[in-house]
């Protein structure tokens, strides 16, 4: 497995891009990337009726069924919604999972107020889970590693997550449904998608939000440019909260520090649920998780780490300029 180290450095940082509070940086690397990928994403995989996500038998809060009935693995993605059954839900991390291959997959539940069948599968929403959420939860299911082995998140953090940002936002809904959240606020959100652009050979993106940043690092350009959208959306519902126009003063070396120190941070690595091996990281300042299968990182997310989510979980700026490890273009 390539250190996390390698593959940080061999990334190219781009021109920061800036909507009111929130910057992106475009990250590529150097060599050019295959065809296509070798797998689907979730969502195109259920489209096709190749794929399909249910309740367990009986229903469980923290997992569901995934089925792939196709001749390529499918990718699903940690932060993604389901939307659907008896509750909506969020997966817990990133798992590749097999061609024809069955698996019980870890969630968490982000519609508190709902337990009743609205629908006999699932279906992917047009958004993950916004981005503070998804750090607070990839520290708690590294936690949660450590101290038994299972991928859990602490669910009733979970659920007061979001019903504090519903109020924040005035958002609340019966069900107490983050994707009503989203809704509430869907015209504002799609400014933001309408506002940044991916690039054709870009890989992966840094967002920041005054200093609090985020990545999401692919195997391949297509992945990105199809998940483009819902990051966007992620980042945005976080962004909106925010008062004053700090994005512009965010520059290229605060990215890098904080690429750089989330490729610094211990890792452990285990056996992952479906194909490759599962990587956590957490560090003081950061926390992050990986998927390695067949010979490359498929997916790569981190984030400042926010107070209270686990052990070492400490909310942080990464604020002072550097230039090493990550080449900006000029």
């Amino acid at each position: 497995m390539t250190p996390l180290t390698e593959e940080i450095a061999s990334l190219q940082l781009g021109s920061p891009q800036h909507f009111r509070n929130l910057t992106l940086f475009p990250l590529e690397r150097a060599t050019p990337p295959p065809a296509a990928p070798e797998y689907l994403l979730a969502d195109e995989a259920m489209q096709l009726g190749l794929a399909k996500i249910t309740e367990v038998e009986g229903g469980s809060v923290p997992e569901l069924r995934f089925e792939n009935r196709g001749d390529r693995p499918v990718l699903l993605l940690d932060g993604e919604e389901l939307v659907g059954a008896k509750q909506n839900r969020v997966l817990n991390l990133t798992i590749l999972v097999a061609a024809h291959k069955t698996i019980i997959i870890p969630v968490s539940c982000v519609e508190a107020g709902r337990w009743h069948m609205n629908s006999t599968e699932f279906h992917a929403a047009s958004h993950m889970m916004y981005s503070k959420a998804r750090a607070e939860r990839v520290t708690q299911v590294s936690a949660s590693m450590r101290a038994s082995g299972s991928r859990r998140a602490d669910q009733s953090a979970v659920w007061d997550s979001i019903a504090k940002k519903a109020m924040r936002m005035q958002a609340a809904s019966p069900t107490q449904a983050m994707s009503a959240v989203f809704e509430h606020h869907a015209i504002s959100v799609e400014e933001y998608v309408r506002a940044f652009a991916c690039g054709e050979r870009q890989c992966g993106v840094v967002f920041a939000i005054e200093g609090a940043f985020g990545v999401d690092l692919f195997d391949h350009p297509r992945t990105l440019r199809t998940l483009f959208p819902k990051l966007v959306r992620s980042y945005a519902l976080d962004a909106m909260e925010v008062q004053g126009t700090g994005a512009a003063n965010i520059e290229a070396g605060n990215a890098s520090e904080f690429l750089h120190t989330l490729a610094q941070a211990p890792a452990v690595s285990e056996p992952a649920l479906g194909m490759g091996k599962d990587v956590r990281l957490t560090g003081k300042t950061v926390a992050g998780a990986a998927l390695w299968a067949g010979g490359s990182y498929i997916h790569l997310c981190g984030f400042t780490a926010v107070a209270g989510a686990g052990d070492d979980s400490l909310q942080t700026r990464l604020s002072r300029p550097t230039r090493r490890r990550v080449r900006r273009e000029p």
